[in-house]
């Protein structure tokens, strides 16, 4: 086999693109606060959003006992997951991976090298929640936020209080252990947690035999200190490690494996993350002027290593400052809210690859993004927003996106509701300067990524707002979409913008129900055409679909929840040719279920249970790299 470094094995993954913690009745729909939805002070209801909003709220982390974001990602309209070891993607609404903007607890944590977020490594805090908003975002967050913004929200101190532990082992020689603290002294709200994430693994690759481990420790702060009625200050901190074997593809010419994935020994990537945010808010007039500073940082550093001897690696560091200032006008029954910003922020890359053949220097980008933004709400009936912005790059052209959405709500139930927007993608380093020995080649001349699109839905609520249904249609239009070329008569890879369109439409469809304080139900179900200059897109199942039934014993003595989630079949793309022209492939449908269930011992403390895969399919997600059987896990969760 010929040398391989990790970023040949990611850029094959990359190619297409290149409420309480305790259980509860969920928050109704008026009830819950969206706070990804507006760069305004005050965040909007989930029931005046005009455009597409899913909440997974803490109480459905605790029931599913998800382990990892990415698989409780599969539960809402309009995403995909796929994934092999050491990167896992998620792709909203059709548009690619590196479309999608990340933030945990404010801050944007995607690797400025790469351009996109690693879902694999986020392991899931104890008491959470998650804003996951689709379409596009760019006027409120800029670059990344084409296909949407999937916002990582830790629970503060006052709403999850007290002392958690959660232990568990299992399958594949799994641990995985949790701990939290929170609480508030005096005008201090405070929380800090720590997770970890075990596995000795699975085998990754077809018949195969070497299992796959992976381990992901993460701890974090999150602090509001509130001196003043009118003035608060929150501190952020977190610091992620994980280490995580992985495979590579066979391109040794003549090789019956060629362009497969293969056993790899001493193959693994180990990466770190420190992110930080200082935000400091004062409140005027009355508390309807106000002002919010904030700075932010992500540092990111990622090695690989081939034969246990390191081969590659980069640096990534984002610097990010913003100010806000949002005034609020009007009675009760016409609120106005006008909301300016500006952030500025710098991203340095390096890469760090040994050997001489690559570039070890630093390079860096600026942007300013401003940001003019204009909400109303009429009698709680009728909402709109518009929001405006103009971002000036220091590498890039100049450009200026928008989004508009309403909602308006009748007396029998029904919500109608629609929105508008654009949105840009900067290329990243990777793609503007990365260079693999032989077999990938970055282009200094990449353009931004452009999108633009639209949205209608419907709402009702049934049985005294205990169901809501809804259904929504969508469209997009992608230019300039960044593709992995190979240009004759090297055919060494490298990125190129494309001059055809790639168009998205498709219709999401979901049911939640709290039936009594037992049963809780959670579905949905999205149909997909993405389509290239009328070439279906990779890994982008055209049907998705997912169930979540959940059942509390009274008296909260425990409870069971059954999950299925169902992925289409969908095409990928195979290089099974040294030409390393691409060949389309096709991946199976797959359905996985799981089973997690609950047992009060003593007030506080439970047994958990859990079987993932149930029916034990055998899938993948990724051409060649293969995914784990059925599993079953076993531990104890505690709060006092």
């Amino acid at each position: 086999m010929t040398k391989f470094t990790y970023g040949v094995a990611l850029s094959a993954l990359l190619t297409p693109a290149i409420a309480p913690a305790q259980a509860g009745p969920p928050q109704t729909p008026g009830e819950t606060l969206i706070v990804t939805g507006t760069r305004a002070a005050d965040p909007l209801q989930l029931d005046q959003q005009g455009g597409s909003v899913t909440v997974i709220d803490s109480q459905a982390l605790v029931q599913r006992q998800a382990r990892e974001i990415a698989d409780i990602l599969r539960d809402v309209p309009g995403l995909s997951v796929s994934g092999i070891a050491g990167q896992t993607q998620v792709r909203i609404r059709g548009t690619e991976a590196n479309h999608t903007l990340v933030l945990i607890d404010g801050i944007e944590v995607s690797d400025p090298f790469f351009g996109e977020f690693d879902f694999g490594s986020l392991a899931i805090d104890q008491a959470a929640r998650i804003e996951v908003l689709r379409g596009q975002q760019s006027a409120l967050y800029g670059s990344d936020a084409i296909g949407g913004v999937i916002h990582y929200i830790t629970l503060p101190g006052s709403e999850a209080p007290g002392l958690r532990l959660r232990a568990e082992g299992g399958s594949f020689g799994t641990f995985n252990a949790a701990a939290r603290y929170g609480g508030v002294a005096g005008n201090l709200d405070y929380a800090i947690s720590a997770t970890h994430l075990g596995t000795d693994g699975t085998v990754g690759t077809r018949g195969g035999t070497r299992s796959l481990d992976k381990t992901s420790n993460t701890l974090s702060f999150n602090t509001l200190w509130t001196p003043a009625p009118n003035a608060r200050v929150r501190i952020v901190g977190r610091y992620s490690a994980t280490d995580s074997e992985f495979n590579n593809q066979d391109f040794t010419p003549g090789s019956p494996t060629f362009g497969f994935a293969i056993d790899s020994p001493g193959t693994y990537t180990e990466a770190e993350g420190l992110y930080a945010l200082v935000s400091g808010e004062i409140d005027l007039l009355d508390d309807r002027w106000t002002h919010s500073l904030t700075a932010q940082i992500a540092d990111i550093d990622r090695d690989g290593f081939s034969n246990n001897v390191r081969n590659s690696g980069n640096e990534g560091q984002r610097l990010k400052g913003s100010y806000t200032s949002s005034l609020r006008l009007g009675t009760d029954a016409v609120r106005h809210t006008l909301t300016f910003a500006g952030d500025w922020e710098r991203e340095r890359f390096r890469n760090t690859t040994p050997g001489g053949f690559a570039f070890n220097g630093r390079r860096q980008i600026r942007n300013l993004g401003l940001v003019a933004e204009y909400g109303l709400i009429l009698d709680n009936r009728l909402s709109f927003d518009a929001a405006l912005r103009w971002d000036d790059n220091s590498r890039f052209d100049d450009t200026t996106t928008y989004r508009v959405q309403a909602s308006y709500s009748f007396d029998f139930g029904l919500r109608a509701r629609a929105a508008a927007g654009s949105g840009v993608k900067n290329p990243g380093f990777f793609e503007l300067f990365g260079f693999v020995d032989g077999r990938f080649i970055g282009n200094a001349a990449l353009k931004p990524e452009r999108s633009e699109g639209w949205e209608i839905g419907l709402e009702q609520t049934l049985a005294e707002g205990a169901i809501t249904i809804g259904t929504t249609y969508f469209e997009s239009t992608l230019e300039d979409e960044i593709f992995t070329d190979f240009p004759p008569p090297t055919f060494v890879a490298t990125p190129a913008n494309r001059t055809t369109e790639s168009r998205q439409h498709g219709v999401e469809t979901f049911l939640r129900a709290q039936l009594g304080p037992q049963w809780r139900i959670d579905a949905s179900y999205t149909r997909l055409t993405s389509r290239e200059n009328g070439t279906r897109e990779v890994r982008r199942p055209r049907d998705t679909a997912n169930v979540a039934i959940a059942w509390q014993a009274p008296e909260e003595r425990g409870g069971l929840t059954l999950v299925v989630r169902h992925s289409g079949s969908q095409t990928d793309s195979a290089f099974l040719d040294p030409s390393f022209v691409p060949t389309t492939v096709r991946l199976d449908s797959f359905t996985l279920v799981s089973l997690a269930g609950s047992l009060r011992l003593t007030e506080g403390v439970e047994l958990t249970a859990r079987v993932e895969n149930l029916l034990d399919q055998s899938y993948e997600q990724v051409f060649s790299f293969t995914n784990p059987g059925i599993g079953a896990f076993a531990g104890v969760r505690a709060h006092f």
